[in-house]
């Protein structure tokens, strides 16, 4: 009797060649589906940014509240993710994703069409659900469909790519849409996103269950393991609640009582969960995984380099229009170059992963993206300044970009099928968390000054302090790296 895995493999890369390097028809289908469903949920992050303001007037929101634009997408998104990887876990990857798409298709109609502020942020609230479901399962189904390897690391490899311009191509689509039509479109073409992803789906992606699920011949059998419900309380509750937090503080800073409860709670109950998690017979998050040093410390480098790199942008965003009175457009062809330049780095960070291996791609991209912001830093009030500021902020985006790679294999590298869902719920805890904390712990800095230009260069120095001894840190946690890199021949990139 054959043994059943954890996946169902008959697309697997291997059956293609020895090292997994040549993908069949079908392989790059289901990587297309993927990787566009993640592509769509970073576009989601900040293609709203730059319409910000003509939404508020055609809904008549105030000010104040727009920021509740992008806290009712970031709240469910990233409070939900773990949970969701679990619930993956255990009863199907492929049905969770395509209930994820369906719901964020879904609500994207609805935001698109919103006809007053409670409607549109319903509507906002429901994508993020939604892609708290999508990001998790569809990082599994990769990282199970792809085995570990080269396949795996090119597949990655384009994924953080795409995640990567996303977000920049987010904020270019959003100022030129915008104009064009009007903010609705934003939303429309996420939904136009989802209705092509959501048909095809279905066909290519394979259905994962965990072992213990399985009968005889792949049958599902009653034993289902059962979901630690006091963890999922304790960790889903605990991540809205720091997400509220950081994200109010961002507005209107730590001072007020609901910022300073919702932060307390958070803390409370993500060590409540810790607690929980330690005496759980099944639990949500195994905490010896937490204690591999690749998970770890791997994590580490994935917050610092998401957190500081939604800083530089917001940094710079304020110093391009309110300094050099940048337009928003012409501030989105800045931020154009710099998708540019990432894509670049994705084509080749799978043959720099290849050379060095993740661990050490990780260090030094890290190290890299810090002093390439430390640049930025020289920043002044001539218009000349905005070429520095083009070149720099790409460089370190190009570092960005392989550290968003590099320490994604690094915490899914040597984790069992079963447990992916774990791992890739980390990581992309790690991304939304992430992006979510770093501009209110450092962005505030720049609004709060009187000289917006001393702000912003007190933001990026501290932003490129915080990189640059995370790299330390991570190097030092990490250790040396005795694997034996994947020679870059075995990546087909030369």
């Amino acid at each position: 009797m054959a043994i059943d895995t954890t996946e169902t493999t008959s697309a697997s890369p291997t059956a293609h060649s020895p090292l997994g390097t040549r993908l069949s028809t079908r392989d790059k289908l289901i990587l297309f589906v993927l990787c566009a469903a993640q592509f769509m949920v970073a576009l989601d992050f900040s293609v709203l940014n730059v319409a910000l303001p003509v939404l508020g007037k055609d809904l008549g929101m105030s000010q104040s509240a727009l920021q509740w634009a992008v806290t009712a997408f970031a709240l469910p998104s990233g409070g939900f993710l773990l949970l969701f990887g679990r619930i993956g876990d255990l009863y199907g990857r492929r049905r969770l994703f395509l209930t994820g798409l369906a719901l964020f298709g879904t609500a994207s109609l609805l935001a698109t069409f919103a006809w007053d502020p409670a409607s549109f942020l319903t509507g906002r609230a429901l994508q993020g659900l939604g892609a708290a479901a999508i990001v998790p399962t569809g990082m599994s189904l990769l990282t199970t469909t792809f085995p570990e390897g080269p396949a795996r690391d090119r597949a990655l490899g384009i994924s953080g790519t795409l995640l990567s311009l996303g977000f920049t191509v987010g904020m270019v689509a959003g100022g030129v849409l915008t104009d064009v039509l009007s903010w609705r479109s934003t939303m429309g073409l996420l939904s136009v996103f989802a209705l092509i992803v959501l048909p095809l789906a279905p066909g290519l992606l394979p259905e994962s269950l965990p072992h213990s699920l399985k009968g005889m011949g792949g049958t599902p059998i009653p034993d289902r393991p059962r979901l630690d419900i006091p963890g999922a309380i304790t960790v889903t509750g605990g991540l809205l609640a720091l997400i509220y937090a950081l994200s109010t503080a961002a507005e209107r800073g730590f001072g007020g009582a609901d910022v300073i409860v919702t932060l307390a709670a958070g803390v409370l109950l993500l060590a409540a969960f810790v607690y929980i998690e330690s005496r759980a017979h099944a639990p949500l998050v195994s905490l010896p995984m937490l204690r591999r040093r690749t998970v770890a410390w791997g994590n580490l480098g994935g917050l610092v380099t998401f957190s500081m790199m939604s800083t530089v942008v917001f940094a710079l965003t304020l110093y391009l229009q309110e300094t050099l009175g940048l337009s928003a457009f012409e501030t989105g062809l800045v931020f154009g170059v710099q998708g540019v330049m990432s894509a670049v780095a994705g084509v080749y960070a799978s043959k720099v992963i290849g050379r060095f291996g993740a661990r050490r791609t990780l260090v030094g991209s890290l190290a890299g993206q810090g002093l390439f912001v430390a640049g930025l830093v020289l920043l002044n009030a001539h218009t000349w300044s905005v070429w520095l500021a083009t070149a720099a902020v790409s460089l370190a985006s190009m570092c960005h970009l392989g550290a968003i790679i590099s320490y994604g294999l690094t915490v899914t590298s040597g984790v069992p099928d079963e447990e992916q869902g774990l791992a890739t719920g980390l990581v992309t805890s790690t991304q939304q968390v992430g992006i979510t904390i770093g501009i209110p712990l450092l962005g505030v800095l720049a609004t709060t000054s009187s000289d917006v230009l001393a702000g912003v260069h007190t933001v990026l120095a501290l932003d490129a302090v915080i990189v640059l001894a995370a790299a330390v840190l991570v190097a030092a946690g990490l250790g040396r790296d005795r694997s034996r890199p994947v020679e870059a021949e075995a990546l087909g990139l030369r």
